[in-house]
């Protein structure tokens, strides 16, 4: 909101601490008056403009469970701190509605998944008003509503136009039971649930994320992120250098091209391995040994790219009965077929070095494949590939590498290496090989075959062309279809119908329309912008808008996006930074993961363990504040804890405590708060308070803010008269933590104006100083003594009084030195 307004609250029901009446009349208010509603004032400057994010749900059936408003408390708490910090404060919420549960739901019951959609959007929004979230509900968003879906098509138009959005037969994680392809990260879940995932070549569209591999790296530099989640990108992208060389084919003219960051151990590759998917597989194979291979291809074709890459899985393989020629040694190598190779990552082919590769070693091991050490650790006991019982993947001296032999191969990566460069210069000089940079980044697979989805707006013409839907006429909806369940032919169930699917180009040629929709990323890829300006229907977001609240200041999510959604919302962010539509080249400026809460047997929550906590029933018993004190109360934000119902009994009581602080018996202002002078050690709590909370809730800290609370009220409950002036900046710390309870008492006090905007209290750091310290007294070292003495006190004082209070351990004996550190200790070094 820009300014605050002078509405009136509603006058104090005269009763004791009755949390649900005190909740409901305070939630009610906020909402008639549009108490947290964002304005665009150009009044404040853009360090007072503070735009705070939670990833947003998707609006499941099961509603929300006492794990979902951890984080949402968090950033609701510094929302409104903000706020009486002076800030002009963005702080929306939405929906992140499409996706496969809803469609699978529509399958079995045959209810419209829009109905099911709402339905569950409605139950989260009762849940999360329900908790006192100061949320802007002007600006919700729902990814499935036409009027947001109309701009999610409109970017992807955006992408297309500048060549980023293509089409390609690639292989995909294929679900036959439930029609679809499933990302990477899906497979998981639907194979639990005992599903069928199998990987099968598909025609599917793509995007292009690859082009800004590199962009996406770098700026992950500029990013207050947590550095776990930017490694975790890196590793995503994986961008590596090293050589691309080419194997010759035993009586062949076909060769072999392999990428290694590891070219100085080439001498060390004694057999090669391809990818089952790998083209040449079918031609190298020996006719003896096809058989085997085309088993063993589709037992492969059943596994997921997880499954296939898994540490810890036990390797397998198949000999082709094809031999490759080492280019570097000349030896004759097998060539083997192994699931633990991806054809989609660097050439689908690998050299493999089992003596310094932990995969190769344990398939050499299993296989009994040479093993043959090329590094050797510098100052040990040298390798014997014999005994060796894991490889060696650090540094060393290249040995068994002919002329390179005693060439250091040091920490550095890439071409800083002088061992990786001397071998790669010498197979360059042969014409075997060349540098190149590879990432394990692919392009996006942006398609699902599931009705539920964005449409594309894209038309097939006759001639097998496409032609990209006029923007005037989006947002291209969804049709009404009798069956939500896919054909299993790989097409959605959108090819079914006929008069859907049948269209014109424009031309008035017949044509056909793009019957894949796209996936839930979609939506979720660009949502943030969307709060900037939600109704506008002219553009996705006014310029002046989007650069008055832009970049996100804090963003507030599960550690499970840590790569994909947060990868593919800097892809878009950074194609419209291009296309000059947005005015920072990156959309998250800081990022905090919250912890899991894992229900009260430690394990995570889910209906199946039978663990899961509802709000609903806490807030029943307890209240809202009660719950969201709790949650911040249970530990530091960012750690995983296990959820305790008797832990919000303790901060239950606790607000009953500030409850009885300031009032009677019959919920009225308490008679022992007056208007009188407060002492100066009354001043020094009070102040140590607004200091303490200040900083952790800043430091996002909310355990020990709460804590320093209630060692607050701990001091002042046993005092008859309690000065106002103590107790009134109080209520203002604790209004970020427990906002119902706050704004009564507020009102209570006599306050006319909510206090959302009222300023939070600011501390004197004079009186945040204890005027004594503990000084320890040593003894050749060993404590002896302690003493309390006026901070600052002069030096000359303090060794005298220190050795008064230690003359028993001195006596008789010679003072050699006194060690003096101000305000903290006295050492008396003595002889004897």
């Amino acid at each position: 909101m820009s300014e605050p307004k002078n509405f009136e609250s509603p006058k104090p029901e005269p009763v004791r601490y009755n949390f649900s009446q005190i909740e409901k009349k305070w939630q009610e208010f906020w909402d008639e008056n549009k108490t947290f509603r964002a304005m665009e004032d150009p009044k404040f400057p853009k360090d007072k403009r503070y735009y705070v994010l939670d990833m947003f749900p998707y609006p499941s059936g099961a509603g929300l469970h006492v794990g979902h408003p951890e984080g949402y408390t968090a950033t609701d708490i510094l929302a409104r701190y903000k706020r009486m910090k002076g800030f002009n404060v963005l702080h929306p919420m939405g929906w992140d509605a499409f996706g496969l549960p809803a469609e699978q739901y529509a399958v079995k019951t045959g209810v419209h998944p829009a109905i099911t959609t709402k339905d569950n959007i409605d139950n989260f929004r009762r849940q999360l008003k329900m908790l006192g979230f100061s949320y802007d509900w002007d600006r919700e968003v729902d990814t499935t509503n036409p009027k947001y879906f109309k701009w999610t098509q409109w970017i992807f138009l955006q992408l297309h136009k500048k060549g980023l959005a293509y089409i390609a037969e690639v292989p995909v994680n294929w679900c036959p039971e439930l029609g679809t392809v499933l990302a990477n990260e899906e497979v998981p879940e639907q194979v639990e649930k005992g599903f069928t995932v199998i990987r099968k070549p598909m025609r599917q569209w793509m995007l292009k994320i690859t082009a800004y591999a590199d962009r996406l790296l770098e700026d992950l530099n500029i990013l207050d992120w947590p550095e776990s989640i930017k490694e975790m990108q890196r590793n995503w992208i994986g961008k590596s250098e090293g050589a691309e060389i080419f194997f010759s084919l035993k009586n062949s003219d076909e060769k072999i091209k392999v990428f290694t960051t590891r070219p100085d151990t080439i001498f060390g590759a004694t057999y090669l391995v391809l990818a089952p998917e790998h083209l040449l597989a079918d031609r190298i194979t020996t006719d003896k040994q096809k058989p085997v291979v085309e088993k063993y291809r589709r037992e492969t074709s059943l596994k997921s790219d997880m499954e296939r890459t898994e540490l810890a899985k036990e390797k397998s393989g198949v000999w082709t009965g094809a031999c490759a020629i080492n280019p570097a040694s000349g030896e004759e190598i097998p060539i083997w077929i192994a699931d633990y190779v991806l054809v989609s990552y660097g050439t689908g082919a690998i050299m493999a070095v089992p003596a310094h590769d932990t995969r190769d070693f344990e398939f050499a091991r299993k296989f009994d494949l040479e093993i043959r050490v090329v590094i050797q650790p510098e100052g040990e006991a040298p390798l014997d590939s014999k005994t060796m019982t894991e490889a060696h993947s650090h540094i060393g001296v290249m040995v068994n590498s002919k002329n390179f032999n005693g060439i250091k191969s040091n920490e550095e990566k890439g071409f800083k290496n002088p061992a990786i460069l001397a071998v790669v210069e010498s197979l360059e000089k042969q014409g075997v090989a060349s540098r190149t940079i590879h990432y394990k980044l692919r392009d996006w697979l942006f398609s699902r075959q599931r009705y539920w989805g964005e449409p594309f707006p894209l038309i097939h013409r006759q001639d097998g062309t496409i032609e990209t839907v006029d923007e005037k006429y989006l947002p291209l909806t969804l049709p009404t279809v009798e069956s939500y369940k896919p054909a299993g032919t790989g097409e959605s169930p959108l090819a079914s119908i006929a008069e859907w699917v049948n269209t014109a180009d424009q031309s008035g040629k017949p044509a056909l329309r793009e019957t894949n929709t796209m996936p839930q990323w979609a939506g979720s890829c660009w949502y943030y912008l969307r709060y900037c300006d939600p109704h506008n229907d002219a553009v996705f977001c006014d310029p002046k808008k989007e650069s008055y609240w832009m970049p996100v200041d804090m963003y507030v999510g599960g550690g499970e996006h840590a790569v994909l959604h947060l990868l593919y919302a800097r892809f878009w962010h950074k194609v419209l930074f291009d296309l000059k539509l947005v005015n920072t080249p990156e959309p998250f400026m800081k990022l905090v993961n919250q912890g899991i809460i894992l229900g009260e047997d430690s394990q995570k929550m889910s209906k199946s363990r039978g663990n899961v906590v509802n709000p609903d029933q806490i807030i029943e018993k307890y209240g809202a504040d009660s719950i969201r004190l709790y949650e911040m109360f249970m530990g530091p934000l960012t750690q995983t804890k296990p959820w305790n119902t008797n832990g919000v009994e303790g901060v239950y009581r606790f607000l009953q405590r500030v409850w009885r602080l300031y009032t009677d018996e019959q919920g009225n202002l308490s008679g022992k708060i007056q208007d009188v002078d407060p002492s100066i050690e009354l001043m020094r709590v009070l102040h140590k308070t607004i200091r303490k909370i200040t900083d952790d809730i800043e430091s996002l800290s909310f355990n020990t803010a709460i804590s320093q609370m209630m060692i607050f009220v701990n001091e002042l409950t046993p005092i008859e008269i309690r000065p106002r002036k103590i107790v009134e900046p109080f209520i203002l710390l604790l209004a970020p933590f427990a906002p119902h309870l706050a704004e009564e008492i507020w009102a209570i006090l006599g306050h006319t104006k909510s206090l959302a905007y009222q300023a939070f209290p600011e501390y004197d750091t004079a009186l945040t100083v204890d005027d004594e310290v503990t000084i320890v007294l040593q003894v050749n070292g060993k404590l002896r003594d302690k003493l309390q003495l006026k901070k600052g006190t002069d030096k000359s004082i303090t060794e005298q009084m220190a050795k008064e209070k230690v003359a028993s351990w001195i006596q008789g004996k010679e003072i050699l030195k006194v060690v003096f550190v101000p305000d903290k200790l006295v050492n008396i070094v003595v002889k004897g």
